[in-house]
């Protein structure tokens, strides 16, 4: 996995101060993406021990109440397997610390088992983390009073109660 970029003390990816991971990796290709640059698998630097250890300890920092992952595409089957990783670090080491993760799949339809994207850690990384933000970005649906989100078809999960009950519980509207 490739890391496009990290922002430290972000507000506009989630709520309080977070650190937001953007990984490198996109097949979507929304119309309009902010990001477009980071469609690119090889776009930015490899992801590696000196960056994860980076990471956390930004992260450790009091003022911090989470991480956000996003990109690219984290849910990219060939991006699943190190982000796991982090979370199952993030979640030893920080377990106060909230996970927030954006994706352009959408989590009752391709991330669900059969679903295009699930992979052998899906299941591990949607039960961790605390907010979902899915689905893809549509131009025509772009609403920039939208909190958090780029359009109106896109959705902001709350994994917790999502899990625990089977349906889709959203978090803010």
């Amino acid at each position: 996995m490739h890391v496009g970029q990290i922002y430290k003390v972000d507000c506009a990816n989630g709520t309080g101060i977070r650190v937001s991971l953007f990984v490198s990796g996109c097949t979507i290709h929304c119309k309009g993406c902010f990001n477009a640059q980071t469609w690119d698998f090889n776009f930015g630097v490899p992801y590696d021990d000196k960056i994860e250890n980076f990471i956390l300890s930004e992260l450790s920092k009091s003022y911090y109440e989470g991480i956000t992952i996003l990109g690219g595409e984290p849910f990219e089957p060939s991006n699943q397997e190190t982000i796991v990783q982090l979370i199952r670090r993030i979640k030893k080491e920080l377990p106060k610390k909230s996970i927030w993760m954006f994706s352009g799949y959408v989590y009752d339809r391709d991330l669900i088992a059969g679903g295009k994207k699930h992979t052998d850690v899906t299941d591990e990384i949607l039960d961790s983390i605390d907010v979902l933000v899915d689905g893809p970005f549509m131009i025509e649906k772009k609403n920039l009073m939208l909190r958090f989100r780029g359009s109106e078809n896109q959705r902001i999960i709350d994994m917790r109660e999502t899990r625990k009950t089977g349906s889709v519980v959203l978090k803010m509207e």
